[in-house]
């Protein structure tokens, strides 16, 4: 079939068409991920190819509440177009892990709100969407750190972190990370305090994968950069 660009599609045809792509062994993969759908990545960035940009079809599948349209809404959506009352409300909506990240790394960090976003989510007593607040703030440590009380987020991080819920764990070690690998005058505090919560030192990590074990994980990045 050509790839011919589709506009003007409508949410049934759409849905027809990732029920089409779904595929039960991908599924049962995705479960073990906390995530629920079974349609291949690539045939999702496909299909987003072929419908190209369409902010009210993304609105549409987006309402739908099912994963798979959810993950396409992102792909084929204006991230500027959103408000900021509306991007919230989509990420408490977002409760997988893919749809997510998928929200937050490719629509809320392009959006003009983002800033405002995560100073109120970082706050926000919903350790899910806290965590959102969090990687927000690991963008801007790692690209926009004026302005950032980077001690102000260690000290944060190391009273909170080694409790945290998994999400907001997971969220908190990459700030800490994040700031040992870019800001050497806070490197050492930032290892000191990995090693002493200990935080994902046991995970599991394949050959040839850095550990997110943040001391290890900021050691092999510095070296990296010096290797440039």
């Amino acid at each position: 079939m050509a790839q011919t660009a589709v506009t003007g599609a409508t949410v049934a045809e759409v849905m027809a068409e990732l029920a089409a792509l779904e595929e039960p062994r991908i599924r049962e993969v995705n479960a073990k991920h906390g995530d629920d759908h079974g349609v291949n990545l690539s045939k999702l960035r496909a299909l987003a190819t072929r419908l190209k940009t369409q902010q009210e079809l993304a609105r549409e599948l987006w309402e739908t509440e099912d994963t798979a349209a959810r993950l396409l809404a992102i792909l084929i959506c204006r991230p500027k177009a959103f408000g900021r009352d509306e991007l919230d409300a989509m990420l408490r909506q977002a409760r997988t892990p893919k749809v997510h990240d998928w929200l937050v790394n490719y629509v809320v960090k392009k959006n003009p709100h983002s800033e405002e976003l995560r100073l109120a989510w970082s706050a926000d007593p919903d350790p899910v969407v806290a965590s959102a607040g969090w990687a927000l703030t690991t963008e801007r440590v790692a690209k926009q750190p004026d302005g950032l009380d980077l001690p102000g987020l260690l000290d944060v991080i190391e009273a909170q972190m080694k409790d945290a819920p998994d999400r907001l764990q997971w969220a908190m070690n990459h700030c800490l990370a994040q700031i040992g690998i870019e800001h050497a005058e806070h490197r050492a505090r930032a290892i000191g305090i990995g090693e002493r919560l200990a935080v994902l030192k046991d995970y599991p990590t394949p050959p040839n994968c850095t550990s997110p074990f943040a001391p290890i994980w900021i050691t092999e990045m510095v070296s990296r950069q010096r290797k440039k």
